[in-house]
């Protein structure tokens, strides 16, 4: 976009949009080397003209007109006087300090196929394994013990809940659904998913979570949902009802969720996210025969597809179509 909000001139060449009577454009990619060294092969390819830097290489500040950053230093996005487009490297924004974002700026979620797949098929095994009661043969294997085989209650008799229901949980909810799970989803604004009953709002949360066996949390963390699944959360789920975290640590009250692991209140929990990531050696969720711990692997952005994921971005830009998964300030996602 030019500084009278109009964009530059492109025309089409071999599938990519070309600028044309314009110095090249400049990425700044604030994250894994690794990362942005491939996007500095990847990304020229699929936009022409756009020059991608790694920090702290930034060059001519002046020439910066997108970052695609993970958590950026204070004080950066706010140095760029021509910066037009932030993509968050993750699903979430939570990792970005939005204030320090100028306001004219739009900040973009990273929509990635193989990321969504990525949280699709770690709820699918989390609630496979809740389902099938799995934490506990394998707290029986661990005590040498074969045990007895578990009622097992069919498909459809199973209740799941959809915490979040934007473009990962809505995946989720309709990829459980193929199982002929009962699937249900919470959102703060109504939703519809074919095959997925929806509830919306906060009148709504206590009779969703009173119909729920296994609860899948993919909710983004703002101030709103920060601490949401908590004592209050908890007691109103089924005794004996199952929890999938693959939103972030923050949610949950790990004191309460302990709590209500140890009463039996929560069967159990598989937790991809924790509060501090890794847990401190000592804490009880290491060693509870009722959680299983991964280290945050349920979802992560492949790198080809990223880059093809932010070079969409940026062509739609340029042609002045609107950007999709544009962050609302006000909701915090």
């Amino acid at each position: 976009m030019d500084r009278a909000g109009r964009a530059p001139p492109v025309h089409a060449a071999r599938g990519l949009y070309v600028l044309t009577g314009q110095a090249p454009e400049v990425l700044l990619h604030v994250g894994s080397p690794a990362r942005g060294a491939r996007w500095q092969e990847l990304l020229p390819t699929l936009v022409s003209g756009l020059i991608v830097r790694q920090w702290p290489d930034v060059g001519d500040p002046a020439a910066i007109r997108y970052v695609a950053a993970w958590a950026p230093p204070a004080g950066l996005l706010a140095s760029l006087p021509h910066l037009e487009v932030v993509f968050s490297v993750g699903a979430g924004v939570d990792h970005l300090d939005l204030s320090d974002v100028p306001a004219h700026v739009p900040v973009v979620r990273m929509i990635e196929p193989g990321l969504v797949r990525g949280m699709e098929e770690y709820a699918v095994f989390a609630v496979l394994a809740l389902h099938r009661g799995m934490l506990g043969h394998i707290a029986q294997q661990r005590q040498g013990a074969w045990g007895d085989a578990d009622p097992v209650t069919a498909t459809p008799a199973r209740r799941i809940g959809i915490f979040g229901l934007g473009a990962i949980g809505g995946a989720v909810a309709a990829r459980l659904a193929s199982f002929d799970f009962a699937v249900a989803g919470w959102s703060r604004s109504p939703r519809s998913i074919d095959g997925v009953e929806t509830f919306a709002g906060d009148a709504t949360l206590a009779a969703f979570l009173a119909r729920t066996d296994i609860l899948v949390n993919v909710l983004p963390l703002t101030d709103a949902t920060r601490g949401i699944i908590g004592a209050a959360t908890l007691a109103r789920l089924p005794r004996g009802a199952g929890l999938v975290n693959i939103g972030r640590g923050g949610h949950v009250d790990e004191a309460a969720l302990l709590l209500a692991l140890d009463s039996g209140h929560v069967g159990g929990a598989i937790l991809d996210v924790t509060s501090r990531e890794p847990l401190p050696a000592g804490h009880p969720f290491w060693q509870h025969p009722r959680v299983l711990l991964t280290p945050h692997i349920a979802g992560t952005t492949d790198v080809s597809g990223g880059a093809a994921a932010i070079a969409e971005q940026i062509l739609r830009h340029r042609r002045g179509d609107a950007l999709t998964g544009v962050v609302d300030r006000q909701a915090g996602y």
